[in-house]
């Protein structure tokens, strides 16, 4: 009802707004002639009116009177605490007019509308290469710096800072300092530990929005998303399984088709994709795409530079308090340590064997299940290990 408003007589010369009362308009009158009558005793800042003045003061009196009541944290102003709330209630009030993505902050929304008009406002003020963040410049920067204190002696990478230095060394060095207390999985970075926890916990942080699955990770939510946004799926007319790539549904299909693996044409070996058939061909081939920088030695597989890098990293940092037995990775040298405890983690729920390595506990469990996974190639023959098919193997390559 109109007879409800609050009548606001007293207006503003300058822009016309309104106000209830003489008082507030006398306060809003200071924005246009600059006066800033209240000062601060401590440190002399004016202000325009008493309020703002109060609130400046308790930056200097640590009075944070605006408290969360789910996790208690204060803030000095009633607007950060509404902001801090979005914390708790996942509330996203800041949506993209492109895509329709949704955020809790504004400052995240103008970071990701960056993405749609490829705004790139951070420049190197060497070379005018430009980047959409500022953190992604400044690790640009250091390309520029002549001199590189934190430098990695093995393969030459500089880095901003000694902390970051240190990090990169660990690749180097293998050790992985974060230690999943459920498994012993040992990761690099603390991020990593936290994301593989989701495996033990069940969390899955990423849902969809327009329906009601949930995901662990953010790039099998990417991935799903497609499904909605009428991006071209490949879907499997036997079982309704979708795929996004056109290659992991032709895998998927053999499945149910019996169709052969793709085989090598030199050796006849059998690939369950492209992918892994490219990678064995350079058996035949020579290509070694893997290059160390150090010395030139060139490797099939990642992995393999991997463990070349470790000639190059100098002496062994864990080393055995009892017999001397040194160590690249601490989580050898804890497995090595029980051949002196004689700690056997690993039991046989059949027998009650036990064993140091749960590798030597799968294996033992084959005289139990009788299960021969090694074939020959040449006369189909099935043995429990490894080492029983190399030795076959050779009958077949004696000379009669």
């Amino acid at each position: 009802m109109e007879g409800d408003k609050i009548e606001k007589p007293n207006t503003c010369e300058v822009c016309h707004a309104s106000f209830s009362c003489p008082s507030k308009l006398k306060i809003h009158m200071l924005t246009h002639s600059g006066e800033k009558p209240y000062s601060c005793d401590v440190c002399g800042i004016t202000c325009s009116d008493k309020f703002k003045l109060k609130r400046h003061k308790r930056t200097h009196s640590g009075d944070k009177p605006y408290d969360c009541q789910v996790c208690g944290s204060a803030f000095l102003e009633k607007s950060n605490l509404k902001v801090h709330l979005r914390k708790h209630t996942g509330q996203k009030p800041y949506s993209c007019e492109v895509c329709g993505a949704s955020f809790s902050y504004k400052t995240f929304l103008s970071k990701h509308m960056r993405i749609h008009t490829d705004e790139k406002p951070y420049s190197c003020k060497v070379c005018g290469l430009a980047f959409s963040e500022k953190s992604n410049l400044k690790v640009h920067s250091q390309t520029h710096v002549d001199d590189k204190p934190n430098s990695c002696e093995i393969c030459g990478l500089t880095c901003s800072n000694k902390s970051n230095l240190k990090r990169h060394l660990q690749i180097h060095s293998g050790e992985k300092s974060h230690i999943c207390q459920v498994c012993g999985s040992t990761f690099l970075e603390k991020s990593n530990l936290k994301i593989h926890l989701r495996k033990h916990t069940g969390e899955k942080p990423y849902s969809c929005e327009f329906c009601d699955k949930s995901f662990a990770y953010k790039s099998d939510l990417n991935k799903h998303v497609r499904i909605h946004s009428g991006e071209e799926t490949h879907v499997c007319h036997i079982c309704d399984s979708v795929f996004l790539q056109k290659s992991h549904f032709k895998i998927h299909v053999r499945t149910h088709t019996g169709e052969p693996p793709i085989s090598c044409e030199v050796c006849g070996l059998t690939c369950s994709d492209a992918s892994k058939l490219k990678r064995h061909v350079r058996i035949h081939s020579d290509d070694k795409p893997y290059v160390c920088q150090v010395c030139g030695s060139a490797f099939l597989e990642k992995y393999n530079l991997k463990s070349h890098l470790r000639k190059h990293i100098g002496p062994k940092p864990y080393s055995c308090g009892v017999c001397g037995a040194s160590f690249f990775y601490k989580s050898d040298s804890k497995r090595h340590m029980r051949i002196h405890t004689g700690e056997k983690r690993h039991d046989c729920q059949v027998c009650g064997s036990s064993f140091l390595e749960k590798y030597n506990l799968k294996i033992h469990i084959r005289t139990h299940t009788g299960e021969k996974p090694y074939s020959c190639e040449v006369c189909e023959k099935s043995f429990s290990h490894k080492s029983d098919l190399n030795r076959h193997a050779k009958t077949h390559s004696q000379v009669s």
